[in-house]
């Protein structure tokens, strides 16, 4: 293997630490064509992102879908660009499950089971698998796929020798990144972990300082919806240090109450807990946090930062959305659950569709290109007023009958016709 060093600068007034990025020779083994590879004249979907390379945009979310050597070996073969496995911490011992964990909402308001999938929740914990398990299963998937894209999910306590061993046994595994979760909505929050760092600014600062100057692969920060301004964490984690974010994360939500019990959902022995919504009723939230990351990104970052999208996503055009935002790059996690891994082969079917529609021929000729048409309310009622009188004074006519010409006579009279 060979490294280089980059230095990337979040913004001009905080310098980050140097990080080094892997740059991998192309893997002596044979692998399943990737998702998504171009062929003559077909849009072209791979990326780099902090200067790894992926076959296409398409990342599998951290959680259920990357939560053993099994399913990442699977969501590798199937094609997806990179794997996010399940969030491991030190001490798995401490994380304990329950069933059931998850509860749906369908598109009919009776609940037909024939009715689609929109919203989705869990109260689904980090990995409850030993740490040392998972890492020797990241250890065999790189030396399987020494080419393909696998990042490490991390969450820790508040307590910095705990952060900078958890990430020197993930980095020794061999995956090419990290991803923080700062914005687990449920679980251990009385430890200082998940949401509760990614909602208080001044913890998330700190703890960003400890990762970024022990960490030696990009670093992204999770972050959460459940918070005001989802800006203000975002840039303290770019200043900080992080190569990039990731957003958002699940929806704190309860589910709703079954009618005929009286019990909330997912009900556990007659009880249950908020938990993190998803699917495809978020998309539109998403959408909005990650338009405003990316602008903030734009107007106060140098390129070289990267976004990773998460929300919602089931299609192609939901990840063409996300891109037009800005991002990078586009997670899924629930709709793997829902739909299975072979859904990257439709993902990116459809998005180099989209990409056809449009002359586009790689990620990077669209990506950001509606960002510049959101402004203020304030703007938008002076953007059409202008254009209102404009419309008159076009369907206005002739004022005076000396206005009348001869050479434009016909187009003159065409100008006051009202049908």
């Amino acid at each position: 293997m060979e490294s280089l060093t980059l230095r990337v600068s979040p913004s001009s007034t905080a310098a980050a630490p140097l990080r080094r990025v892997p740059v991998r020779r192309a893997a002596a083994v044979s692998v399943r064509a990737s998702a998504g590879g171009a062929g003559a004249g077909e849009p072209d979907l791979s990326v780099r992102v902090n200067g790894l390379k992926m076959p296409n945009p398409f990342v599998i979310g951290s959680g259920p879908p990357g939560t053993n050597y099994t399913v990442m070996k699977r969501a590798f073969e199937e094609g997806w660009g990179g794997v996010i496995a399940k969030t491991v911490s030190l001490d798995a011992e401490k994380v304990i499950n329950v069933t059931p964990r998850y509860a749906r909402l369908r598109a009919d308001p009776n609940g037909s089971t024939k009715s689609p999938i929109i919203g989705w929740q869990n109260i689904e914990l980090i990995s409850d698998r030993p740490l040392e398990t998972m890492l020797n299963e990241f250890k065999q998937l790189k030396k399987e796929y020494p080419d393909r894209i696998l990042i490490g999910s991390i969450m820790e306590e508040y307590n910095k020798a705990a952060w900078h061993e958890l990430i020197e046994r993930v980095e020794e595994s061999g995956v090419d990144a990290l991803e923080i979760n700062f914005s687990c909505p449920h679980g251990m929050p009385e430890r200082k972990m998940g949401a509760a760092v990614g909602q208080d600014c001044d913890l998330l600062e700190e703890v960003c300082g400890w990762i970024n100057e022990k960490a030696t692969v990009p670093v992204w920060a999770k972050m959460t919806p459940n918070i005001t301004d989802i800006t203000k964490p975002a840039r303290i984690s770019l200043k900080s240090g992080c190569e990039g974010v990731s957003a958002i994360n699940t929806i704190m939500s309860v589910m709703g109450i079954n009618l005929k019990t009286l019990r909330p959902e997912p009900c556990v022995e007659g009880y249950s807990t908020p938990g993190g919504y998803s699917a495809r009723a978020v998309h539109p939230i998403a959408l909005a946090k990650v338009m405003q990351i990316a602008r903030m990104m734009k107007e106060e970052f140098a390129d070289g930062q990267s976004l990773s999208a998460i929300g919602g996503v089931e299609t192609g055009n939901d990840a063409a959305e996300f891109i037009l935002l800005g991002a990078d790059t586009v997670q899924v996690c629930t709709g793997v659950m829902m739909h299975g891994y072979g859904l990257v082969k439709k993902l990116c079917a459809e998005l180099q569709d989209f990409m056809r529609q449009h002359n586009f021929s790689s990620i990077e000729d669209f990506r950001g290109a509606s960002l510049p048409y959101f402004t203020t309310h304030t703007d938008l009622v002076h953007r059409q007023k202008e254009a209102i009188k404009h419309r008159k004074a076009i369907r206005k006519g002739l004022e005076s009958d000396k206005d009348w010409t001869g050479d434009g006579f016909v187009k003159e009279t065409e100008s006051m016709v009202s049908n």
